[in-house]
């Protein structure tokens, strides 16, 4: 298995630089995507079987490959945000409104400077993920790895952690009023265009919107995840959507951080019934949207590169859940490691 391949064995870094180049290739947001029907394929055949989840019978699509150094978001999509950083020293945004260093969902072809800059961030992240399993971390190694990624290539590339913050670190009424950068202040010698701040999810990006998502996605997944036993399927399900986004229908929420703790934390309390199940997945499905919001605000609004909120979320609440299970509260933890 993967989580005992160890740190420098030969196959699976050249898988990871692979699959971090692929990320590159394609974008980041593409690789989430095709990471998502991984995961939907590779659960739908384990539940056929009747295998759990990183067990020796399961399909390795789900551990191996869709959340594992091929396709795993700490690979592919960490690759592809990697070089759209490095990209971003080297060129202007074609069609995307905001800086190029965020932009994750246009494909950046065969470049061989963002190929190498994917792979080399693909093995990063499977390093990454490799560490918080070492160290039995309480919370999923993968999605800490895309967030702790996502800071390192903002540094190794000369971007600044936070940015610039004009009006206040949350707010977010100059990008509701259209305000721009250079309109602000006369300094800044990117094009006009460049808006103030840059929500994350422009089509989400009010608190109460939100919310109300954390509580239709949150039920959904709990729904989803309680009656087929599946900790990935809704996720993954919901990762598969990102190829609507990817398609320029930029409208589509953005939802796969809900559906991930809202379906852990509905197997958290096996002994209780779907009620519980439901209720526990509406509230951690709210609170890591709200996290969501939250960490798009401090850690991409005002900067120049994509650190991932949902990324974020999908951390912040994963290691409640792992916290609350060492503490007693919850019966089952965390995914297995594969």
């Amino acid at each position: 298995m993967v989580a005992d391949a160890g740190y420098f064995a030969i196959e699976i870094l050249l898988v990871a630089f692979a699959g971090g180049a692929i990320g590159a290739a394609i974008g980041g947001m593409a690789a989430l995507s095709l990471s998502g029907l991984a995961l939907v394929v590779g659960e739908v055949a384990n539940a056929a079987t009747g295998a759990a989840t990183g067990s020796p019978a399961a399909l390795g699509l789900t551990s191996l490959v869709g959340y594992g150094p091929a396709l795993g978001p700490h690979v592919a999509f960490a690759g592809g945000v990697a070089a759209a950083a490095y990209l971003g020293r080297h060129e202007e945004a074609d069609a995307f409104p905001y800086h190029r260093a965020k932009d994750v969902f246009s494909p950046n072809g065969a470049r061989v400077d963002a190929l190498l800059a994917g792979g080399a961030f693909g093995v990063i992240g499977y390093w990454l993920a490799a560490l918080a399993r070492t160290l039995a971390l309480p919370v999923d190694p993968v999605m800490a790895s895309v967030v702790v990624s996502g800071l390192l290539a903002r540094i190794a590339f000369g971007y600044p952690i936070l940015g610039s913050v004009r009006d206040g670190l949350l707010d977010m009424s100059p990008y509701d009023r259209g305000e721009i950068r250079t309109a602000l202040d006369g300094t800044d010698e990117e094009a006009v265009t460049r808006l103030a701040v840059e929500p994350w999810a422009p089509q989400q990006h009010r608190w109460l919107q939100q919310a109300l998502l954390g509580v239709v996605v949150g039920s959904f997944a709990a729904y989803v995840t309680y009656v087929t036993q599946r900790y990935y399927l809704a996720f993954g399900i919901a990762m598969v959507s990102l190829a609507v986004t990817v398609a320029g229908v930029d409208r589509l929420p953005i939802v796969h951080h809900i559906a991930f703790p809202a379906g852990i934390a509905a197997l958290s309390m096996p002994a209780h019934g779907i009620e519980v199940a439901l209720g526990l997945g509406i509230g951690f499905g709210i609170a890591s949207a709200l996290l969501a919001e939250l960490g798009g605000r401090v850690l991409y609004a005002h900067a120049d590169t994509h650190v991932d909120p949902p990324a974020i979320a999908i951390t912040v609440t994963t290691l409640a859940i792992g916290l609350l299970t060492t503490a007693g509260v919850f019966e089952q933890g965390l995914i297995p490691a594969f």
